[in-house]
């Protein structure tokens, strides 16, 4: 294992874990509020808000699927030293971590089944910008509504038609997350 695996994960785990976890949290009760993640220093392509996530929620219970320019060697190792996560298709994951085009189609993704609605994937999306602006979302947690540059309309709220089946997602750019629950309708 090269050394650049070894390093990158949090200078204090259990505080810099919490923070992470909390405003993961937050970002998950509160679709689309961009909230900032930091602690972990990943690979190149990972952004850090990306690996901070991971390093936060994924274990070596968590099946990972990194698709397109995000499944390579520095990523792969430092994943498995840092979380010892097993690596999976698409077919298999709970989390997927890659671009919008590399994720595609959502469909090769599980959205639950009606007695474990739980059994679903989370998309990680990295994106280039992430804003509080364009398709409007509704529904639990927003109290009018709120706005979120999303990379395109009508796949979210096909997903939300699933509902209480579907896909989570986390959005992230940099130091920056959002998430959109699969419970979020999108105007």
């Amino acid at each position: 294992m090269e050394t650049q695996a070894l390093e990158g994960g949090f200078d204090d785990a259990p505080r810099d874990a919490s923070f992470a976890f909390r405003a993961l949290m937050t970002a998950m009760a509160r679709p689309g509020r961009i909230e900032t993640l930091t602690g972990g220093v990943p690979p190149a392509p990972l952004s850090v808000a990306a690996g901070t996530l991971l390093l936060t929620l994924a274990d070596g219970d968590t099946p990972v699927y990194l698709a397109g320019e995000w499944d390579t060697p520095d990523v792969r190792q430092w994943l498995a030293f840092h979380t010892g996560a097993p690596l999976v298709g698409p077919n298999h994951a709970m989390f997927a971590l890659g671009s919008w085009e590399a994720l595609a189609p959502l469909s090769a993704y599980p959205v639950g089944t009606p007695e474990y609605p739980d059994r679903s994937t989370t998309l990680i999306v990295e994106l280039e910008s992430l804003a509080s602006e364009g398709a409007k979302l509704s529904g639990p947690g927003i109290r009018d509504t709120a706005a979120l540059s999303l990379p395109e309309v009508d796949a979210f709220q096909r997903n939300n038609a699933l509902y209480p089946l579907g896909l989570d997602f986390y959005f992230t750019c940099g130091d920056r997350v959002a998430a959109l629950p699969r419970s979020t309708r999108i105007g």
